[in-house]
């Protein structure tokens, strides 16, 4: 019976290998996460930021509900838009997804 197991002989413990070397795999990570998710997404709210300021009365937009029309009234945290003849809605400023091209409401 002996001979199907083998006798567990103690092993020589490996070196201690460098902390650095080990952490190498998680900067790894950490700077792919950064280049590919993080710094995206900073510059899409930083464009956004800068497109809700630039807003002016006349411009066509739409908003991030897919709500297509023209401000008539802007506020601070508040712009008017009319979506039909004499149909205006309130939204906020930071929910406009996009401003448009003139015209886009005349040919929609």
């Amino acid at each position: 019976m002996g001979f199907f197991i083998q006798d567990a002989w103690a092993q020589d413990m490996p070196s201690p290998t460098d902390p650095f070397l080990s952490m190498l795999p998680l900067l790894l990570v950490f700077v792919v996460f950064y280049f590919f998710l993080i710094r995206p997404q900073s510059k899409r709210q930083k464009e956004h930021k800068e497109m809700v300021s630039r807003l002016a009365v006349g411009d066509e937009v739409v908003t991030t509900g897919g709500v297509l029309g023209r401000i008539t009234e802007i506020g601070e945290q508040f712009i008017q838009v009319e979506v039909a003849d004499g149909v205006r809605i309130k939204v906020q400023r930071h929910t406009v997804g996009a401003v448009m091209p003139k015209g886009t409401i005349k040919n929609a």
